[in-house]
């Protein structure tokens, strides 16, 4: 320990990375989606999505292993992946899952086109999410066209920018790498995939984490 250390109550430990930039209007963006959510009609959904990588090289992290020996997790060296566009529903917790080889537009749209069959008993679907280029209208074509077919329908609503932990569903894809696809010993990408659809489903709904939406659903 460096002499300067000594005495002044210091550990030797990782940082932890908090995000740098703020959004100026993330006060009011906040306002609006909770607002939405507070007055949303009986006959509208409304969605948190966010889409999540799958690797077929495991990120290693803190498992239970004997004492005194190192567990080992092989890994193939050639990574591939796969993405799943994802949506959690505001009032059920239901998740529904899209799944892609790339994170793109088309990946994006097909989930919302998956979203409109499955809440196809809702008169419009909010959907909340990032503002990553692929997620907009101005940014895609893709998105652009299906949104002047659709948009009577589906809504799209933004997150303030640089605050992925307003987006209750990146708990979801916190537990899903802690439980599987950490440490993971799948020998292929399918079957990693087949296990993270697995685990979804024997889940089933999902919990709203987040402490501004526990206050909302509080007051509800």
């Amino acid at each position: 320990m460096p002499a300067r250390a000594r005495g002044q109550d210091l550990v030797w430990r990782r940082p932890r990375p908090v995000l740098g930039p703020k959004d100026p209007r993330r006060g009011w963006k906040l306002r609006k989606i909770r607002e939405l959510l507070r007055d949303l009609p009986d006959d509208e959904a409304a969605v948190f999505q966010d889409e999540v990588d799958l690797n077929l090289n495991p990120d290693l992290g803190c498992m239970w292993m004997p004492r005194g020996q190192q567990a080992e997790v092989v890994t193939p060296g050639t990574n591939v992946k796969r993405y799943l566009s994802g949506s959690m529903s505001w009032r059920t917790g239901e998740l529904v899952a899209t799944q892609g080889t790339r994170r793109n537009a088309e990946l994006f749209v097909a989930h919302l086109e998956d979203l409109r069959r499955r809440f196809r008993y809702c008169r419009r679907i909010h959907v909340i999410c990032d503002n990553a280029r692929f997620h907009t209208a101005a940014g895609s074509k893709v998105v652009r066209a299906y949104l002047a077919e659709h948009g009577g329908r589906i809504v799209l609503h933004y997150l303030p920018a640089y605050s992925p932990n307003d987006n209750p569903i990146e708990r979801v894809w916190w537990h899903l790498h802690e439980q599987v696809t950490r440490n993971h010993r799948c020998e292929s990408i399918e079957e990693l995939m087949k296990l993270t659809m697995a685990w979804l489903d024997e889940h089933g709904a999902f919990k709203i984490e987040g402490a501004m939406y526990q206050r909302l659903r509080a007051a509800a």
